[in-house]
């Protein structure tokens, strides 16, 4: 952010490329838990075929930013997907 006249204004730049790393690192550690999770839900006989719920909740409390996002995960061709 730079401050110019007395207001304060972002660096586009800067929070493009930020906003990126943050959203591929989100992207990428997400879908590894998920699919750690699959396997050992799966492994316990907890699922099998269908689809799960999926639900992802974002925050920045700073600028008072609560977004949800839900929807299902297909486990197998064919399922429906929400």
């Amino acid at each position: 952010m730079d401050l110019n006249n007395g207001e304060l204004t972002l660096d586009e730049e800067a929070l493009k490329t930020s906003m990126r790393k943050f959203l591929k690192r989100v992207g990428v550690t997400s879908q590894q838990e998920i699919e750690k999770a699959l396997r050992a839900a799966e492994a316990a006989g907890q699922i099998n075929t269908g689809t799960v719920a999926a639900n992802v909740t974002l925050t920045i409390p700073a600028i008072g930013l609560h977004h949800e996002i839900n929807g299902d995960l297909q486990l197998e061709k064919g399922s429906p997907e929400r």
